[in-house]
């Protein structure tokens, strides 16, 4: 049993540690407070829970170097945006190549149909568009789904995550809807077009979908912003058949999941939905995102714009598919997110989450492992969430920052966000192993 007392100790500790070993990141901390609100670039960048934020100065491949020298085995890879390496060196060549030719035309290029062939093949959907994040990719799927259906709701599941998309900022509190508290400055009620229930509960998406009202199913085919919480045996195959059943239209989004296998989890595992996005590590790092679509809602999408205005929608910026992302998308594609790179990670996140067990129960600990692909998280709980509300019960904020620090100070990076890690292609068999002996000491350090 890990006690109160054992992780304030081990949280003083390692702040302490952090402090002393990191004097330029601390200086930089205080350079950078002068203007940029909270100290920071962007927010998120306070999430690791550090004394001070820590200022990268480089990164390759799978590891990762701050200002102050120090080398970490990175598992966090910018929260899946560079999930298969740092810096990949053909979409490295291919961003300087274009570079030097224009960054952005508000044309297409050659590359937009070796881009969009790529895609095509990869996941088993024929007509695409580029956006620049996720985010903005789920928000124009939303009123794409909208439009077309002439339903004004949507249907998420607690605990999702999908970018900064009002509309999915609905929590379920003791079963009874509720806004989420960080949606900032939010003037309406969501609730009103989002329904919202748990995940792995068929009857209540049995319940939502009968009504006939609901325009899109929008998920990730395994929830992994609020820890993972992998599906049931047979409930997307469910969940497919009851959107066809009713007319909704099933929306995954595999920004995330992209990391199950080659073609994401709707192609390793299926089902295949009717729209899909992917944004983050698509174009190694380079904001950009891309949806997907059947050739049904394609032409659905086409009777809607003959009914309406030729010109502006509301979807997409000036800045989506430009030059710079589909040359790095493309090299992303056809060089580095390739099968041989998915054979090398998979198995070794198979070796990663035995590892990790193995380590926990020779510490006495209940804690379950979940793994899919190259993802894996050990969850602080006694078992594995089948749905949000679980998922929530089972995260312990104190413990978990303790370890993340822990691991900071040792030259391990964990996504800052529960215990996520994730496995790439230039990750090593020995980077594994220093993971799996840095959690033997941390819990040999809580574990009396």
């Amino acid at each position: 049993m890990i006690t109160d007392s054992a992780i304030a100790a081990m949280l003083e500790s390692e702040k302490a540690r952090f402090e002393a070993a990191n004097p330029k990141s601390r200086a930089l901390g205080a350079e950078a407070a002068r203007h940029w609100h909270r100290g920071v670039p962007f927010h998120w960048m306070l999430d690791w829970g550090t004394p001070f934020p820590l200022f990268a100065e480089r990164a390759e491949g799978a590891r990762l170097w701050d200002v102050d020298g120090h080398c970490y085995e990175d598992f966090c890879l910018g929260d899946t945006g560079s999930m298969f390496g740092h810096s990949p060196p053909p979409v490295a060549r291919a961003i300087a190549e274009q570079a030097s030719r224009g960054l952005t035309y508000m044309l297409a290029t050659e590359d937009a149909p070796i881009v969009a062939d790529e895609l095509a093949k990869r996941f088993g959907l024929p007509f695409w568009q580029v956006t620049s994040t996720a985010s903005e990719a789920n928000r124009a799927v939303i009123r794409w789904c909208r439009g077309i259906t002439g339903r004004d709701k949507i249907l998420v599941f607690n605990g999702c995550y999908h970018g900064a998309v009002d509309d999915v900022f609905v929590d379920l509190c003791d079963g009874v809807p509720e806004l989420r508290k960080s949606l900032v400055g939010q003037v309406y009620d969501v609730r009103e077009h989002t329904q919202v229930i748990e995940f792995n509960d068929l009857a209540a998406l049995e319940v939502a979908l009968a009504s006939g009202d609901v325009a899109a199913v929008l998920t990730e085919p395994a929830l992994t912003n609020v820890g993972m919480v992998l599906p049931d045996p047979g409930y997307l195959e469910a969940m497919r058949e009851l959107t066809n059943r009713h007319g909704t239209l099933l929306v995954f989004d595999e920004t995330h999941t992209i990391s199950s296998g080659y073609g994401g989890h709707s192609m390793t595992y299926g089902p295949k939905p009717d729209i899909f996005v992917v944004g983050k590590p698509v174009a190694g790092g380079v904001p950009c995102a891309v949806f997907g679509f059947s050739a049904e809602v394609a032409e659905r999408m086409e009777q809607l714009r003959e009914e309406g205005e030729k010109g502006h929608s509301g979807i997409g910026t000036t800045l989506s598919a430009n030059a710079l992302a589909l040359a790095a998308m493309r090299a992303n594609l056809t060089e580095v997110m390739t099968p041989a790179a998915y054979d090398h990670m998979l198995p070794l996140a198979d070796r990663l989450a035995a590892t990790l067990e193995q380590v926990i129960a020779s510490h006495g600990l209940p804690w379950p492992v979940v793994h899919v692909g190259a993802r894996a998280e050990f969850i602080c709980a006694d078992r594995a969430p089948r749905n949000g509300t679980e998922a929530r019960a089972s995260m312990q904020g104190a413990l978990e920052h303790a370890i993340h620090l822990f691991f900071i100070n040792r030259g391990v990076l964990i996504a800052p966000f529960h215990n996520m890690m994730l496995v790439s292609p230039a990750t090593t068999d020995a980077q594994v192993a220093r993971l799996a002996e840095t959690l033997d000491e941390c819990l040999g350090v809580l574990v009396p």
